[in-house]
């Protein structure tokens, strides 16, 4: 394993570790914003994949014709 790969790894979990520790301490504050961050996912999916599963570029439209 190399150097960069393990502190990848190491900077992954200690974000992991403060994650649950805060969400831990404010939970009602985090649910508060789940609606809002639900709302938020469906662009961001856009922006960086899209939804998947559209069947654009597969040939699927291709066999239909």
């Amino acid at each position: 394993m190399n150097s960069s790969r393990t502190w990848l790894l190491m900077a992954a979990s200690l974000i992991v570790i403060v994650a649950f520790f805060f969400l831990r301490e404010h939970w009602a504050h985090a649910l508060g914003l789940a609606p809002y961050l639900l709302l938020l996912a469906c662009p961001l999916m856009h922006l960086f994949h899209g939804h998947g599963g559209h069947g654009h570029g597969s040939g699927q439209d291709q066999k239909d014709r």
